[in-house]
């Protein structure tokens, strides 16, 4: 017995090293920062987003036409704003509404970059209107805060980066590389229309970035228990995106007599089915850089489970969402409350996991439901992006901005669980990254297309010069 007791206790103590060790062996990934020259920035920079916002570029779907009016006007807007960018810069017109300006580079031998950003809102809900602190539309500049949709996603982006190249033109700044700026006008439906055409028209031209950079990343405060400084989130990937339309169909029949097999019945049971079955958490390219990353800035004992995962990788990959997700979104069926339906379907909504895709999904699903409810694909359909790497000269510029910009932030790369125009720009660039240091809060989180968006002055007037001194720093 005593031999057991010693046997189980040199075991605890052998673990117990194990996960020391490993703890004092994650060591911070942040690299140095560098003093940046502060930029003086006109408070009218506050009045071109009160602008930008009042043009209501709506996407509503994907096949509904866009307001022309709305979209020209913006157009026009933005010539009449940043003169010497219309001037200097060539600009074309991809499908009409989106936008790609040219800045030629004095060295033709160097790879191009491409900056990005998407011209189009989501739609408001109407019976939320007396809630926002102002009009969605009204672009009202409060004491501390630019308010409207597309103050966050993503005006301020696309002003910002316009309100940077105005600055450094100013100055007769010369880029040694060219710098595309691509504004597509359908993002929030997918971008179909607008950023991938924009991409396929810069692989005509045999255009190979060094790399794109877009939305899709953040500056994340408060966000992660244990780390009071701000997490500035690179994300190198994206998840994909599908929606299947589950299909029952039956001989319906009188509610007085309802079949063993009721049509909604039938259609609840897969819905429950998929949600009890989900895809698994795994660790995959790029969360483990996560672990890595935030795991070196927390705590010990928090840090301590970062560098174990082989013990404690499910309750984290849980809480960084590492799967790919199930969400029921659309359920129809049913037309009189005594008539069983002859017909009910249910749209549910996955984001992809990277080493997942649209087929090996649809596979999960039929293996999970019913072999009497049809599975077909609906709508927007795009497998995960592929992982840009840490290890390129592009990321360390980033990297090293983002620093010295924030030299209190910790630079994270990970993946976004949400879409962005990026995805199609893999083929036209070397690395492709998402990221400009907006400020959320896990109170600000819900803005994002929805209630209230707002971005800080103090905030916008950040963006600006991140933009500004990146343009700098590649050339």
């Amino acid at each position: 017995m005593r031999k057991i007791i010693l046997l189980i206790a040199a075991v605890m103590v052998s673990l117990a090293s194990i996960l020391v060790f490993n703890t004092l062996m994650l060591s911070s990934k942040q690299v140095a920062s560098e003093r940046l020259e502060r930029l003086n920035l006109s408070d009218e920079v506050f009045q071109n987003l009160s602008k930008a916002i009042q043009y209501p570029t709506i996407s509503f779907g994907e096949k509904v036409p866009v307001d022309s009016i709305a979209f020209i006007g913006f157009h026009r807007f933005l010539e009449a704003t940043f003169p010497l960018t219309h001037a200097k810069l060539s600009l074309e017109k991809i499908n009409t509404y989106s936008l790609l300006y040219t800045w030629e580079g004095s060295e033709a031998s160097k790879k191009p970059i491409i900056f990005m950003s998407h011209q189009d809102v989501v739609p408001v809900d109407k019976p939320t209107l007396k809630d926002w602190e102002a009009g969605p539309f009204e672009g009202k500049i409060s004491k501390t805060d630019i308010i409207g949709r597309g103050a966050m996603d993503d005006k301020a982006s696309l002003i910002a980066l316009l309100e940077a190249v105005e600055r450094l033109l100013e100055e007769s700044f010369k880029p040694s590389q060219t710098i595309y700026l691509a504004f597509g006008h359908d993002e929030e439906v997918g971008g179909s229309k607008g950023a991938a055409e924009i991409a396929k028209y810069l692989k005509s031209k045999d255009v190979q970035a060094a790399m794109t950079l877009d939305e899709g990343g953040f500056l994340a405060e408060n966000m992660v228990p244990g780390i009071n400084k701000p997490i500035a989130m690179v994300n190198l990937a994206e998840k994909g995106f599908a929606s299947f339309n589950l299909i029952v169909k039956t001989q319906g029949g009188h509610s007085s007599q309802p079949p063993k097999e009721n049509t909604i019945g039938m259609l609840a049971q897969a819905i429950v089915d998929l949600e009890n079955n989900q895809l698994p958490y795994k660790l995959v390219k790029p969360i483990d850089y996560q672990f890595e990353y935030i795991g070196a800035a927390l705590p010990f004992f928090k840090k301590l489970a970062f560098a174990n995962p082989w013990l404690f990788e499910k309750r984290i990959l849980e809480s960084l969402n590492a799967h790919t997700t199930t969400a029921a979104t659309i359920i129809e069926g049913g037309v009189k409350n005594n008539v069983i339906p002859t017909l009910a379907s249910a749209t549910i909504n996955f984001r992809i996991l990277p080493g997942e895709t649209i087929a090996s999904v649809k596979q999960h699903i039929e293996s999970s439901i019913s072999d009497k409810i049809e599975v077909v694909t609906v709508g927007f359909l795009t497998n995960p992006s592929p992982v840009s790497s840490i290890d390129s000269d592009a990321y360390t510029i980033l990297e090293k901005t983002i620093r010295s910009m924030f030299p209190n932030s910790i630079v994270v790369p990970g993946l976004v669980g949400g879409g962005t125009d990026a995805r199609y720009f893999y083929e036209i660039s070397d690395d492709v990254y998402r990221f400009y240091p907006i400020r959320v809060q896990p109170e600000s989180m819900t803005r994002l297309h929805g209630i209230d968006e707002k971005i800080s002055k103090d905030n916008y007037k950040e963006i600006i010069e991140f933009s500004y001194h990146l343009i700098k720093k590649f050339n």
